[in-house]
C-alpha cells in the first residue's frame, strides 16, 4: 500500500493536531526543542524531575504559546512514573529523548579530580547512565510501544557531536595543574551519547513496519558563556570558527520531528560546524 500523501513546502513541517513530549526540558537546550515543536503547531509536554525549574524556565514561553505546552515532572529513571504519565496523557505523537545529567568538573574531599577515568565513583556512572541512556530506553519503549500500536510516531534522540569521535580532552586542561590531576570530559558523556544511536538504529529497525520513525540529532558545541581560552580552542577545531547559538538546532528538530523528514528514520544528524570532518 502506498504512503498517505505528504504535504509539500512549509505544511511538511506542520505539527498542528500532534502532541509532543520533551524530558529533561528544562535543561540547556530543553527549552529550544520545546520552542521549536510550538512554534510549527504540535501541543508540547514540557517535563523535568524539578518542577520549580521548569516553573521558572517556561514561564516567558507559556506566556507566548499558553494553550500549546504544559509541565510535568518525570523521572526519566523510573519505570513507574514513566508509566504514570503514559496513563495520564496517552496520545504522545512525538517523543524528544534530551534528559541528561550534564557532568561538572569536580574533586572529592582528597583533591581528587572525579571527572577521571581513574577516580570516578560507581555512583556517579551508574547515575548518569540511567537518565542519560537507560531513560531513554525506558521512554521509548513506553511511549514508543503505544505509538506503534497506534500506527505511527516519531522518536527523537539528542546525542551529541561526540557521537562521532572521542572528546579532545586537551580542551579542558588548566594551566599549573600535574597532567595526572588535570580535569577531563567524562567516559560517561561518550558512552551515553555513542550508546544513543545504537538504540536509535535499533529502535528504527524494530518500528520500520510500525510507522514509527526513530532518528538522532548530534549538536556541537552550545556557547553557554564558557571561558575565553575553552572557546579559542574549541574554534580552532571548528571550521566554521565559532561555537553554536543556542537557537540554531531548532530547525532542525522541526524537521526530523514532522512530516518534512518522512523517509527519513535510523539516521544521526550531526551539526557540529563541520568539527567531525577533519
Amino acid at each position: 500500500m502506498p504512503p498517505e500523501p505528504i504535504p509539500n513546502g512549509h505544511a511538511a513541517y506542520s505539527l498542528a493536531g500532534r502532541t509532543a513530549l520533551v524530558t529533561g526540558a528544562a535543561g540547556l537546550l530543553g527549552p529550544q526543542h520545546v520552542h521549536a515543536l510550538t512554534e510549527v503547531g504540535a501541543r508540547v509536554l514540557a517535563t523535568d524531575i524539578d518542577l520549580e525549574r521548569l516553573q521558572s524556565t517556561f514561564a516567558d514561553l507559556i506566556a507566548r504559546f499558553p494553550a500549546q505546552i504544559r509541565l510535568h515532572v518525570l523521572d526519566v529513571a523510573s519505570e513507574a512514573s514513566i508509566q504514570q504519565l503514559a496513563d495520564s496523557h496517552d496520545g504522545i505523537d512525538i517523543l524528544v529523548n534530551n534528559a541528561a545529567i550534564d557532568p561538572k568538573v569536580s574533586a572529592d574531599g582528597s583533591g581528587l579530580e572525579l571527572s577521571r577515568l581513574e577516580h570516578m565513583p560507581l555512583e556517579a556512572w551508574n547515575d548518569q547512565i540511567s537518565i542519560g541512556l537507560t531513560g531513554a530506553f525506558l521512554c521509548s519503549r513506553v511511549f514508543g510501544g503505544r505509538m506503534a500500536a497506534r500506527g505511527g510516531g516519531v522518536i527523537l534522540n539528542i546525542a551529541s557531536d561526540l557521537s562521532v569521535f572521542a572528546p579532545d580532552q586537551r580542551l579542558y586542561r588548566k594551566a599549573g595543574v600535574k597532567p595526572g590531576d588535570q580535569p577531563v570530559k567524562p567516559v560517561t558523556y561518550s558512552v551515553i551519547k555513542t550508546g544513543l544511536i545504537g538504540l536509535t538504529r535499533y529502535l528504527a529497525g524494530y518500528w520500520g513496519d510500525s510507522g514509527v520513525r526513530v532518528n538522532a540529532l548530534s549538536p556541537g558545541g552550545v556557547f553557554n558563556d564558557h571561558p575565553p581560552e575553552f572557546v579559542d580552542r574549541l574554534t580552532n577545531l571548528i571550521p566554521m570558527g565559532r561555537m553554536a547559538d543556542i537557537a540554531e538546532y531548532r530547525s532542525a528538530v522541526q524537521f526530523l520531528c514532522s512530516p518534512a523528514s518522512s523517509y527519513m528514520t535510523g539516521q544521526n544528524i550531526v551539526m557540529d560546524g563541520g568539527r567531525s570532518i577533519l
